[in-house]
């Protein structure tokens, strides 16, 4: 017979290995039926990376990305670590996103790799309710200290893909071990019954995600509070039934 000594240790070390699944399991849902039910748990996974980056249209798309960033992070407990390489973040428009001014902790990195330090060292702090890096390139090794970082306290970490030239695009189709990968691209807005500029309208794609499946779906901006919605047209419409648009990853 074992020694109790040794049995108690074993069961500790089964209960801490459980108890750092459970953080990984823990989701921050986005609210939406139609997008929580497309991602294993029911929401984008806290203790996790995830990637974004905007469609084709370079400046605009990017824009949208670093906003639907903004909500998720917005919908999170605590302070936000945004990190970033210059000083071209337009912080009114993240707050209409729900990001208020005073929750975020904005660190000007000289390089990348300055960013991706900045963001292992926010993620292993463990009291920040996100950490956004803003990064063009992104290794398979990079990526996997990120995931390591954010699993070991259960903050969630959104690599913000952004690139100086186009051609630099090409590198986001690379592995890497994010749990998800989305792409945002902007669409006309919501039209409204009377002059004036309507909601803006996004096509949000989830290009990947782990034990899931790929899809894509038509979704009005973030509110004030980080949350997107269906447009009107399509809340009682076919789409809402299917809740999505099933499409192969681009």
């Amino acid at each position: 017979m074992r020694p109790q000594p040794a049995i108690d240790a074993l069961r500790a070390q089964i209960e801490k290995i459980e108890g750092h699944r459970r953080r990984v399991k823990s989701v921050l849902p986005f609210g939406l039926a139609a997008v929580d039910s497309r991602l294993p748990g029911g929401g984008l996974a806290r203790g996790a990376l995830h990637e974004i980056a905007g469609g084709g249209h370079g400046v605009i798309d990017g824009a949208a990305a670093a906003l639907f960033a903004a909500g998720i992070a917005a919908r999170t407990k605590g302070r936000v670590l945004w990190c970033i390489t210059k000083p071209d973040i337009f912080a009114p428009a993240v707050a209409q996103a729900g990001l208020e001014a005073d929750r975020v902790i904005y660190i000007e990195a000289g390089d990348q790799n300055s960013v991706l330090a900045c963001m292992e060292e926010g993620l292993r702090h463990g009291a920040l309710g996100a950490v956004v890096g803003e990064v063009a390139h992104l290794s398979m090794n990079a990526s996997r200290r990120l995931m390591f970082a954010a699993e070991g306290t259960g903050t969630i970490g959104l690599a913000l893909r952004r690139w100086r030239r186009q051609a630099d695009s090409m590198d986001f189709g690379q592995p890497t071990a994010a749990a998800t990968r989305w792409r945002v691209s902007v669409l006309p807005s919501t039209p409204l019954p009377v002059s004036g500029v309507g909601r803006p309208r996004w096509l949000v794609e989830l290009i990947r995600a782990r034990a899931g499946e790929s899809a894509d779906f038509e979704l009005e901006a973030c509110n004030a509070k980080g949350f997107l919605s269906l447009p009107a047209g399509l809340a009682h419409g076919p789409a809402a039934a299917h809740g999505r648009r099933q499409g192969a990853a681009r």
